[in-house]
Parts: structure tokens; sequence; C-alpha cells
């Protein structure tokens, strides 16, 4: 059973940055496709980024694509998002996900296992 805890969200200005974190435990960290979702009030869970096992390979949603970075450390059992700029739109609940297997990208929620328990992130403009 792998735990995720999410942090590093909060209150930010329009134009502003956050580099979100997710540490994992109780697991094998490299074993596992790391991915970032969102949700907004009143929306779905959608995809944001998602990054392989072994570090080498990202793939981003197009909201976010160009201002947003994903990167592990797998000595750290950590995955982090970075945001910059960061936009009104991005205000939501950022979850991160684990997935296993060889299948890449995976984009919907229901094809990871397990999930943190998400940090608020607030843009205003």
């Amino acid at each position: 059973q792998v735990q995720l805890v999410e942090s590093g969200g909060g209150l930010v200005q329009a134009g502003g940055s956050l580099r979100l974190s997710c540490a994992a435990s109780g697991g094998t960290f490299s074993d596992y496709n790391m991915g970032w979702f969102r949700q907004a009030p009143g929306a779905e869970r959608e995809f944001v980024a998602v990054i392989s096992w072994t570090g080498d390979r990202q793939y981003y949603a197009i909201s976010v694509k160009g201002r947003s970075t994903i990167s592990r450390d797998n000595a750290k059992n950590t995955v982090y998002l970075q945001l910059n700029p960061l936009k009104p739109e991005d205000t939501a609940v950022y979850y991160c996900a684990a997935y296993s297997g060889d299948e890449y990208p995976y984009t919907v929620p229901s094809d990871y296992d397990y999930w943190g328990q998400g940090t608020q992130v607030t843009v205003s403009s």
C-alpha cells in the first residue's frame, strides 16, 4: 500500500509560481509512474501531468504545457509539480497519484492505483 501526501499549495497572485510536492511511503517509489491531477469546485478531476517511473518521460495537459514542469527524486521518494506563471483558472485542489506498469502515459483518474488527499491552490487575479 502506497501513501501519498501533497504539500506546497496556497494562495498566490496571478503570474506567480508554486512548487507542489508529493511524498510517497509504503512502497517502492521507483516502481510507480506518478501523475498530478486537479479538481476545481463543481468540475471533474482533470489530468495535469505525468512522469514515468524512470523520470525520463513527461507528459502534460494542454492547459499547463509550457508553464509547468513535473519532476521526481527517487532518492527522496518525492514528485514535484512546478507551475509558472499561474493563472486564476489554475485554482483547484491538486492531487498526486501513482500507478505501476509499463503503459504510459495514463491520463484518466481511474487508471491510477493510489491517491493523496490533495492540496489547495488558489490563484487570485
